[in-house]
């Protein structure tokens, strides 16, 4: 059987002449970048190549990475475009309360009194807290925040969410 992936960054471009590439992180886990951290870079559904990170360092809201045995801009420049992944196995136990990104998108998100909102198809990370972006049929997305005066059930098995929002949340 196939082993499950799950993408961690998105590699936009290459950066300087020195092997490095531009990543837009997919993952709150600073652990993923670290030097000797493995990733597997995918491209339009190809086979995953192992690629093992030799440096990290973050630049103007992007990760900047490098890789063994690639040195220079000519040996990355293939890599823009793809998709780096890591293995079921390299997740870790999370908290109580604590979620994967692919355990969120595409639930269904409810409200308190049953009514169905929609489905969580984003998270974005722009601070303090997550945003869950949810898809209304028929009408704009709303953006959820993951807190707990907001976000009062998360069932993983059911694939659903109950939410009590805010005043102004739903406008």
């Amino acid at each position: 059987m196939e082993q499950q992936m799950y993408n961690v960054g998105k590699i936009v471009n290459t950066h300087g002449i020195k092997g490095e590439v531009k990543v837009i992180r997919i993952t709150d886990f600073d652990d993923r970048f670290q030097p000797g951290a493995p990733l597997y870079w995918v491209k339009d559904g190809g086979k995953p190549e192992k690629l093992i990170v030799s440096g990290h360092r973050e630049h103007k809201g992007f990760d900047l990475l490098k890789f063994e045995g690639l040195p220079t801009i000519n040996d990355v420049e293939r890599l823009k475009g793809g998709i780096l992944q890591i293995r079921e196995e390299q997740l870790s136990d999370l908290e109580e309360g604590e979620y994967y990104f692919h355990e969120i998108i595409s639930c269904r998100v409810f409200l308190m009194d049953g009514t169905e909102l929609g489905k969580v198809k984003e998270i974005l990370t722009p601070g303090a807290n997550d945003v869950w972006v949810v898809d209304r049929e028929g009408k704009s997305d709303v953006l959820i925040p993951y807190i707990d005066d907001v976000v009062k059930q998360v069932d993983i098995e059911e694939g659903r969410i109950v939410i009590d929002p805010i005043e102004g949340l739903l406008d």
